[in-house]
């Protein structure tokens, strides 16, 4: 197998699952009402025990460092992250649509992990579907009640939809490693991957009632998965290390 190329793969996940896992626990206290407070925390939880796992097989596999500083002691450039998971959580709308697309797109790659010959990632797959399964089902739920509710309501979706679609399309920015990770039959690629999740996401927004934007590559956010971020990235590493960096060296 090509270590590398696992490497790369992880980095992707587990950078993303940190990011949005913080961005979404910006909502705790504020959310539009308790239960969604409790939600978003809840799912924030989640996606940041997913990202510690994944550090963690980076560590125990392939040596790299331990999951406390690959989360926290990094320079932005070495985030692997797409940009959609770094934007500011704005408004509710915002917030909930790109949760409807970046799950749906996690849980379409861990479902494909699940048969992945890289044993550690496979068994990742299989433990956390269940988690993914609900934060999904979250989205999807709140998409469809908002979409079908007043005419703001709807408009405002749309608008959340067409300002996130560029930017989810960075999720699947292409890997100089995927052509590895397919032969190795480590994971079935990111062109795969946005395939499936354009089927899946496309068909729920039209039974939603919305209009599906197109799909313009030219368009589509890249950058993050290179080490090039959003000038959001910065401010919110370094308020999520604003404790660590006091002592770096510390055992907390």
């Amino acid at each position: 197998m090509n270590n590398e190329a696992i490497k790369d793969l992880l980095y992707r996940m587990a950078d993303d699952a940190l990011i949005i896992g913080h961005r979404n626990s910006e909502w705790t206290g504020i959310g539009p009402m308790l239960e969604e407070d409790l939600a978003f925390s809840s799912m924030s939880q989640d996606k940041i025990g997913h990202a510690q796992a994944l550090y963690n097989i980076l560590y125990t596999s392939f040596g790299e460092k331990n999951p406390d500083v690959l989360a926290f002691q990094r320079e932005e450039k070495d985030f692997r992250s797409c940009q959609l998971v770094e934007l500011p959580i704005g408004e509710y709308d915002f917030s909930l649509m790109r949760h409807f697309l970046f799950d749906h797109a996690e849980a379409i790659r861990y479902e494909l992990l699940q048969a992945s010959s890289f044993a550690p990632l496979a068994a990742l797959a299989k433990k956390v579907r269940g988690e993914i399964r609900y934060h999904v089902m979250h989205a999807d739920t709140f998409v469809k009640q908002l979409s079908a509710g007043t005419e703001e309501a709807k408009a405002r979706m749309q608008s959340a939809l067409n300002y996130a679609f560029p930017y989810a399309l960075g999720i699947f920015e292409p890997s100089d490693y995927d052509a590895a990770l397919i032969a190795d039959g480590v994971f079935a690629g990111e062109t795969k991957l946005q395939q499936l999740w354009l089927e899946k996401v496309t068909a729920i927004v039209t039974a939603a009632g919305l209009q599906m934007p197109a799909v313009d590559t030219t368009k589509a956010v890249y950058g993050g998965r290179k080490g090039y971020h959003s000038e959001h990235l910065k401010p919110l590493l370094a308020e999520m290390t604003e404790v660590t960096s006091i002592d770096p060296s510390a055992e907390w």
